[in-house]
């Protein structure tokens, strides 16, 4: 997966020669952080509790893509692969959304490692799959 987004510029009727394409780095994406105050796994599973469509609205591009998408339950893995965004990258966007409340993050089980109960009830269901 690239570190940097492609982002193409279409010639107009005026333009003798096609503009060259910008490339926007990763860093730039994230204001330069790599990390987030929230516990987001590959795993990690997101949504939107009441969307908004002005917050949609006022987003940057990139945001506004992962906010959408995540109408719909899904991971930060899918949300990485579906945006063509490194996944380091939509780990931060994904943080600042969760920290402004606009998307909820659902607690994984590494939330739940030293309750020793909620790990034996997902080892008992674990043995209860079809094999």
């Amino acid at each position: 997966m690239s570190e940097e987004t492609t982002v193409s510029t279409v010639p107009g009727p005026g333009d003798p020669l096609p503009r060259r394409s910008r490339r926007i780095r990763a860093y730039a994406l994230t204001g330069g952080r790599t990390s987030t105050r929230h516990q987001l796994l590959v795993e990690t599973l997101v949504s939107v509790p009441r969307y908004d469509p002005a917050l949609s609205d006022a987003l940057m591009p990139e945001s506004r893509s992962l906010y959408e998408r995540a109408r719909t339950r899904c991971s930060i893995a899918e949300l990485s692969v579906g945006l063509d965004l490194p996944l380091g990258v939509v780990r931060v966007l994904i943080g600042d959304l969760a920290t402004q409340g606009a998307v909820f993050v659902h607690p994984t089980a590494h939330a739940y490692h030293h309750d020793t109960n909620v790990l034996e009830r997902i080892l008992d269901g674990l043995k209860r799959l079809p094999a």
